[in-house]
């Protein structure tokens, strides 16, 4: 599947309406600085205290609102609508804002959830709606953080889990181009610094738990700072052999042996990440490069093998559908 369709979108969308206000099970990210703090997640989150943690509430969000606005007319709209008239109003914001200024708090969802962030107010400002300008105050100290932290970020997070740098500065890149212009230079600068001159790349990947893939995350967010022309020649150097089909790990979908253990379930969300920023990549170097068409089958081959898998088990089903967005319906 190539295309996003009116019933996979419904399918998406029924899937995380069914969690994200689903208060448990629910993983905190929360230092405790008294007795006082041992309270239930919707006490610190009043709007993201579902689909089992911080993050995946957050870009479910993003999800959801996307396809309503691609979907005007699914049978779920009305109901997404419904709720973000409930959840994303001002007094919630506050609330979520209010445990940014928490003791420990610096480095709370850095920076996955940050950028997620970003990326939900960007797809709000797109809808006739109160709900970006509500979402605001919590998108802007977000984008404060980044200008905090990339400073002093000498070296790149090069991970495949929720620390990876370029999958954040990908999203937050988005939503600074046309709103910050300082942070968007900033992170253009950051990443040509920290990946210019990279070559050859082995792509000693996937670890066992990852969801990201190291390089090709890495080429994506190149692929954004970099012109047409500049990137091509860089894609060239970082993978040589990329027509080729190597190295083997880039092209190869990976194996998920239980989707039942969260942490392993975290394969089928590579495959999906894979899949979306190879269809970006080979957008990006065009039609006529050799590697476009080898990107793209390979993204099939990826999307072929997870895709199945978004829904089944509460592990994989609370976050999935996000990526699995991503790789059908990329950014636009």
């Amino acid at each position: 599947m190539t295309h996003l369709t009116p019933a996979i979108a419904s399918q998406f969308a029924r899937t995380t309406l069914s969690h994200l206000g689903k208060p448990y099970p629910y993983k905190m990210d929360l230092v405790l600085n008294g007795p006082e703090d041992a309270r239930v997640p919707s006490a610190f989150h009043p709007i993201f205290h579902g689909s089992f943690d911080w993050h995946s509430c957050v870009h479910g969000w993003w999800q959801i609102m996307r396809l309503a606005r691609l979907f005007p007319d699914m049978p779920e709209t009305a109901a997404i609508y419904a709720r973000a008239n409930e959840m994303l109003v001002p007094e919630k914001v506050a609330g979520e804002r209010a445990f940014l200024d928490r003791p420990m708090s610096a480095a709370f969802e850095r920076p996955y959830g940050w950028a997620w962030l970003l990326a939900l107010h960007a797809e709000l400002e797109r809808h006739d709606g109160p709900w970006a300008r509500a979402l605001e105050p919590l998108a802007l100290a977000f984008a404060e953080r980044f200008h905090a932290f990339l400073p002093k970020l000498t070296y790149p997070l090069r991970v495949g889990t929720h620390f990876n740098i370029s999958f954040a500065l990908v999203l937050a890149g988005e939503w600074a181009e046309n709103r910050d212009p300082v942070l968007s230079d900033l992170i253009a600068a950051k990443a040509k610094g920290w990946f210019s001159g990279d070559r050859n790349c082995q792509a000693w990947e996937p670890g066992g738990d990852e969801f990201l893939s190291s390089a090709l995350t890495e080429a994506l967010l190149m692929s954004r700072v970099l012109s047409k022309a500049e990137f091509q020649t860089w894609f060239d150097a970082f993978l040589p052999e990329a027509v080729a089909g190597r190295p083997d790990s880039l092209f190869t979908p990976a194996i998920v042996s239980d989707r039942s253990d969260g942490k392993i379930a975290h394969l089928d969300g590579l495959n999906l990440s894979r899949a979306w920023c190879w269809r970006a990549i080979a957008a990006r170097l065009g039609p006529q490069h050799p590697v476009s068409s080898v990107a793209e089958r390979t993204a099939l081959e990826h999307l072929d093998a997870s895709l199945p898998h978004v829904t089944g088990d509460y592990m994989g089903e609370h976050w999935l559908a996000t990526f699995a967005l991503l790789a059908i319906q990329p950014l636009a």
